[in-house]
């Protein structure tokens, strides 16, 4: 893998607009909606499509979708026995991967990404939760999604929301985006169209409101450090939607690696 260039796939294929297929959106818990990334997607002109696996709706189709979003929640990568779409969440999500489809994973959604192509989540010393920055990498300045709000300026640092213990090992082939002193893995893009997000920049108002009840005491997400994690997630999620707008063939040298982590999630050889 390596950083971006000229082409927004990473793949070898024509380039296409792909306007026809809505996003789907796996949602994982009634609280933990898409917040800023739907807006993100109706400005640039899609249609979305919400899947509440908690509800047992069912895996949307590998090929109806024009990008996927994986969102959080409580559960772990490795409660499969309790949440038994976990697995196949993953399979669908290397799958994408392989197919040329852009992703966003968010948190758990990251935490699954990751997994899919083939690194480990472990449990962290204690929890992140709250308002807090990440700190761009070298990689992470120059990336087209997250580069741009650090404009060459000496501050490196995002605003954002934490809300986690697990964390992500960088996947093979990765570029390594964001970190912080406790949890050095924050964020990596995989090819130049599918980002893991360990922390939130898609929180509104709204989301926030709805979060207070299952954050822990003492936890308040108001004010003007929520006005700036949404001013910086508006900019961040709808790069990401505009660079996931032209889709085109398979990424060439990713797909063996892709082709194994699909075989692993769905229980293959």
């Amino acid at each position: 893998m390596g950083h971006a260039d000229g082409n927004p796939s990473g793949g070898s294929g024509t380039l296409q607009r792909d306007e026809r297929r809505p996003w789907a959106i796996l949602q994982h818990v009634a609280h933990e909606g898409p917040g800023l990334i739907a807006g993100a997607i109706e400005e640039a002109g899609h249609t979305f499509e919400v899947v509440r696996l908690d509800r047992g709706a069912a895996l949307p189709d590998r090929g109806s979708m024009a990008g996927l979003v994986v969102m959080g929640g409580p559960m772990g990568v490795h409660d499969v026995d309790a949440h038994q779409w976990l697995v196949p969440e993953r399979a669908l999500i290397a799958a994408a991967v392989d197919d040329g489809v852009a992703v966003l994973g968010v948190c758990l959604g990251a935490q699954q990404l990751a997994v899919a192509l083939g690194a480990d989540v472990t449990t962290g010393p204690s929890p992140e939760v709250g308002f807090g920055q990440v700190e761009l990498t070298g990689a992470g300045r120059k990336d087209p999604v997250l580069g741009p709000e650090y404009g060459g300026l000496a501050q490196t640092a995002l605003p954002c929301v934490h809300w986690h213990r697990d964390t992500f090992a960088i996947p093979d082939g990765a570029v390594h985006l964001a970190a912080t002193r406790a949890f050095p893995h924050q964020a990596f893009r995989w090819g130049d169209r599918a980002y893991g997000l360990q922390f939130h920049v898609e929180v509104d108002q709204a989301t926030a409101e709805g979060w207070r009840h299952y954050l822990p005491t003492g936890t308040e997400l108001d004010g003007s450090q929520l006005a700036q994690v949404e001013t910086v997630g508006r900019r961040l999620l709808r790069r990401f939607v505009d660079r996931a707008t032209f889709r085109a063939g398979r990424s060439g040298p990713t797909s063996d690696r892709v082709d194994t982590a699909v075989s692993a999630a769905r229980g293959g050889p």
